[in-house]
């Protein structure tokens, strides 16, 4: 999302908070009444429904995500969300959106463009679940989120700190830890990437990306021209 220099100076006076999260943190929980939105700075963070123990995660934020800018107009959401790392993040009350729309429509055009991205990563997220084997999900999964770090300047296009261990990984994907490890193991063993320490390094993006059927045209993201809300921008306040 590529801000002028009035738009990010007006969007970062709207902050009314920074604040530094533990890992595994409950942020906001489903129903609860909400009159700010959260931009994620650092770490990562997911949304997830649980009914009565029974979890799934519906999607994993990276920095210079709004994790839910669509309370802005929903006020409730229907799910819950919280840190999987350590994160950073910043609070912009709705009151400050609701200036914003008022005085730079273009800004606020721009920041719901960023829902519409939502919900193109909704949709792979149902085809990579629904339709892909497990070795299939995991080079997906790793593909997108690849490339959603190069947006925010946190990966090279070949290695990156995605600070999630192995469980995380199965659950994202829908399987089971004895699972995860073995994909893992063959997704090494093809010279495809390496999950190792919370680090991942892909050996080749091409063939990973065709391994995991990874077309990334659904998330509208121009690397040339990024000028992404991510962590080596962090907003003061």
């Amino acid at each position: 999302m590529h801000l002028e220099v009035e738009e990010r100076a007006r969007f970062e006076a709207a902050i009314s908070e920074v604040k530094t999260l533990s890992p595994r943190q409950n942020v906001l929980t489903a129903g609860e009444p909400l009159d700010h939105s959260i931009l994620l700075i650092e770490g990562f963070m997911s949304r997830y429904i649980d009914r009565n123990g029974l979890r799934q995660l519906v999607a994993v934020h990276v920095p210079g995500d709004f994790v839910d800018l669509h309370a802005f107009s929903l006020e409730v959401l229907d799910h819950d969300v919280a840190t999987m790392t350590a994160a950073t993040v910043a609070l912009v009350p709705h009151s400050e959106l609701e200036i914003l729309a008022q005085e730079l429509p273009k800004l606020t055009l721009k920041l719901r463009f960023s829902t519409l991205i939502d919900a193109a990563i909704h949709r792979a997220w149902l085809f990579r679940l629904g339709r892909l084997n497990a070795v299939e999900r995991i080079a997906h999964f790793i593909s997108e989120t690849n490339v959603r770090l190069m947006s925010a300047g946190l990966s090279d296009g070949r290695r990156f700190a995605l600070g999630l261990i192995q469980p995380d990984l199965a659950e994202i994907c829908g399987l089971t830890n004895v699972h995860i490890y073995r994909v893992l193991r063959q997704l090494r063993e093809q010279k495809l990437c390496v999950f190792r320490s919370s680090l991942v390094e892909i050996l080749d993006p091409e063939k990973l990306a065709d391994q995991g059927h990874f077309d990334p045209a659904y998330l509208y993201i121009d690397l040339q021209s990024t000028d992404a809300l991510s962590s080596h921008q962090r907003p003061t306040k």
